[in-house]
Parts: structure tokens; sequence; C-alpha cells
């Protein structure tokens, strides 16, 4: 008889980059939001979450500048 392994859970940093990216828009639903909360490594979160901030923030001044510029 041959066994399946399991599949392997996604890495923790590829979750806190959906988490991050579903917390900027919004939307969340509960239960999976359990799950990230479990597996998850805090400091991806917070990395993930600055950079994001940042990429937000200059994307957000680049788009001043170009309306600006007009």
């Amino acid at each position: 008889m041959t066994v399946v392994p399991p599949k392997p859970a996604p890495t923790s940093l590829w979750r806190a980059l959906k988490m991050v990216a579903w917390s900027f828009v919004g939307i969340r639903d509960g239960s999976e939001s359990a799950t990230d909360v479990a597996r998850v490594n805090p400091l991806h979160v917070v990395a993930v979450g600055m950079a994001g901030a940042a990429v937000l923030v200059v994307g957000l001044v680049l788009l001043v500048n170009w309306v600006v510029a007009k």
C-alpha cells in the first residue's frame, strides 16, 4: 500500500504576504485569519507590513508628483 504524504503547508513568509495584502485591501475571512495567526511568524508579518507600507507611500508620492507635473 502506498502512502501519499500530505501536501506541505505554504511557508509562513508566503502566508504573511497574503495576510498583509488582504489586510491592506480590508477583506479577510475569519476562519482563514485564525489559521494564519497560528502559522505565521510575527517577524514576517512586521517585515512584510513595513515593506508594503513603504511601497504604498512611494507609489502615492510618485502618483502625486506625476499628477502635479501635468
